[in-house]
Protein backbone atom coordinates (compact mmCIF):
# COMPACT_ATOMS: atom_id res chain seq x y z
CA UNK A 1 0.00 0.00 0.00
CA UNK A 2 2.49 2.76 0.54
CA UNK A 3 4.38 2.05 -2.27
CA UNK A 4 1.02 2.83 -4.37
CA UNK A 5 0.56 5.65 -2.59
CA UNK A 6 4.27 7.06 -3.14
CA UNK A 7 3.58 6.10 -6.74
CA UNK A 8 -0.09 8.24 -7.19
CA UNK A 9 1.88 11.15 -5.28
CA UNK A 10 4.97 11.28 -7.37
CA UNK A 11 2.38 11.02 -10.70
CA UNK A 12 0.53 13.97 -9.58
CA UNK A 13 3.76 15.70 -8.70
CA UNK A 14 4.93 14.54 -12.35
CA UNK A 15 1.94 15.62 -13.99
CA UNK A 16 2.09 19.07 -11.84
CA UNK A 17 5.28 19.83 -13.49
CA UNK A 18 4.28 18.82 -16.93
CA UNK A 19 1.33 20.95 -16.62
CA UNK A 20 2.58 23.97 -14.97
CA UNK A 21 5.86 24.20 -16.84
CA UNK A 22 5.65 22.48 -20.40
CA UNK A 23 2.17 22.77 -21.22
CA UNK A 24 1.70 26.05 -20.12
CA UNK A 25 1.49 28.94 -22.48
CA UNK A 26 1.50 32.77 -22.31
CA UNK A 27 -1.75 33.07 -22.80
CA UNK A 28 -2.90 30.45 -20.22
CA UNK A 29 -1.15 32.46 -17.85
CA UNK A 30 -2.15 35.74 -18.92
CA UNK A 31 -5.64 34.72 -18.46
CA UNK A 32 -5.24 33.89 -14.74
CA UNK A 33 -6.10 36.65 -13.24
CA UNK A 34 -9.49 37.11 -14.82
CA UNK A 35 -12.91 34.68 -14.45
CA UNK A 36 -13.68 36.39 -17.51
CA UNK A 37 -10.86 34.76 -19.55
CA UNK A 38 -10.62 31.54 -21.00
CA UNK A 39 -6.67 30.79 -19.85
CA UNK A 40 -6.74 29.91 -16.63
CA UNK A 41 -10.30 27.46 -17.36
CA UNK A 42 -7.74 25.72 -20.28
CA UNK A 43 -4.55 25.60 -18.29
CA UNK A 44 -7.14 23.55 -15.41
CA UNK A 45 -8.52 21.54 -17.96
CA UNK A 46 -4.79 20.29 -18.88
CA UNK A 47 -4.15 19.61 -14.99
CA UNK A 48 -7.57 17.74 -15.17
CA UNK A 49 -6.28 15.79 -18.34
CA UNK A 50 -3.52 14.82 -16.30
CA UNK A 51 -4.72 13.79 -13.12
CA UNK A 52 -7.44 11.64 -14.85
CA UNK A 53 -4.54 9.69 -16.67
CA UNK A 54 -2.77 9.28 -13.06
CA UNK A 55 -6.12 8.34 -11.47
CA UNK A 56 -6.78 5.82 -14.35
CA UNK A 57 -3.54 4.13 -13.88
CA UNK A 58 -3.92 4.04 -10.34
CA UNK A 59 -7.05 2.34 -10.61
CA UNK A 60 -9.09 4.66 -8.89
CA UNK A 61 -13.12 3.94 -9.02
CA UNK A 62 -14.74 6.19 -11.04
CA UNK A 63 -17.08 8.00 -8.89
CA UNK A 64 -14.00 9.02 -6.60
CA UNK A 65 -12.49 10.06 -9.45
CA UNK A 66 -14.81 12.49 -10.64
CA UNK A 67 -15.08 13.94 -7.42
CA UNK A 68 -11.27 14.31 -7.21
CA UNK A 69 -11.15 15.86 -10.46
CA UNK A 70 -14.06 18.41 -9.57
CA UNK A 71 -12.10 19.12 -6.34
CA UNK A 72 -9.16 19.33 -8.07
CA UNK A 73 -10.25 21.32 -10.66
CA UNK A 74 -11.86 24.33 -8.72
CA UNK A 75 -9.27 24.24 -5.76
CA UNK A 76 -5.87 24.70 -8.39
CA UNK A 77 -8.08 27.71 -10.57
CA UNK A 78 -8.44 29.08 -7.58
CA UNK A 79 -5.05 29.28 -5.87
CA UNK A 80 -3.68 30.21 -9.04
CA UNK A 81 -6.47 33.19 -9.37
CA UNK A 82 -5.45 34.16 -5.96
CA UNK A 83 -1.95 34.31 -7.08
CA UNK A 84 -2.16 36.06 -10.48
CA UNK A 85 -4.41 38.54 -8.79
CA UNK A 86 -2.22 39.21 -5.85
CA UNK A 87 0.87 39.67 -8.17
CA UNK A 88 -0.98 41.74 -10.52
CA UNK A 89 -1.13 44.15 -7.23
CA UNK A 90 2.15 43.90 -6.31
CA UNK A 91 4.56 43.49 -9.17
CA UNK A 92 8.38 41.44 -8.24
CA UNK A 93 11.07 40.88 -10.02
CA UNK A 94 12.08 37.84 -10.76
CA UNK A 95 15.11 37.92 -8.95
CA UNK A 96 13.03 38.56 -5.76
CA UNK A 97 12.16 37.42 -2.60
CA UNK A 98 8.34 38.56 -3.15
CA UNK A 99 8.06 37.04 -6.33
CA UNK A 100 9.64 33.67 -5.02
CA UNK A 101 7.32 33.74 -2.16
CA UNK A 102 4.61 33.84 -3.59
CA UNK A 103 5.50 31.35 -6.31
CA UNK A 104 6.41 29.01 -3.59
CA UNK A 105 3.23 29.29 -1.76
CA UNK A 106 1.44 28.75 -4.95
CA UNK A 107 3.61 25.60 -5.23
CA UNK A 108 2.79 24.74 -1.88
CA UNK A 109 -1.16 24.93 -2.19
CA UNK A 110 -0.87 22.60 -5.20
CA UNK A 111 1.68 20.17 -3.39
CA UNK A 112 -1.28 19.79 -0.35
CA UNK A 113 -3.80 19.33 -2.50
CA UNK A 114 -1.90 16.36 -4.10
CA UNK A 115 -1.66 15.13 -0.58
CA UNK A 116 -5.23 15.54 0.39
CA UNK A 117 -6.47 13.67 -2.68
CA UNK A 118 -3.94 10.47 -1.81
CA UNK A 119 -5.44 11.07 1.67
CA UNK A 120 -8.73 10.81 -0.04
CA UNK A 121 -7.88 7.63 -2.04
CA UNK A 122 -6.23 6.21 1.07
CA UNK A 123 -9.29 6.30 3.35
CA UNK A 124 -11.48 5.13 0.98
CA UNK A 125 -9.90 2.20 0.22
CA UNK A 126 -9.40 1.34 4.19
CA UNK A 127 -13.06 1.88 4.66
CA UNK A 128 -12.29 5.28 7.20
Amino acid sequence: MATYLLLLLVGLQTKHFVADYLLQTRWMLAGKASFRKPGGYCHVGVHAVGSLIVLILAGVPAAMMAVLLIAEAVVHYLIDFGKAAWSRNRPADITSAPFWAAHGADQLLHQITYAVMVYVVLTSAHGM
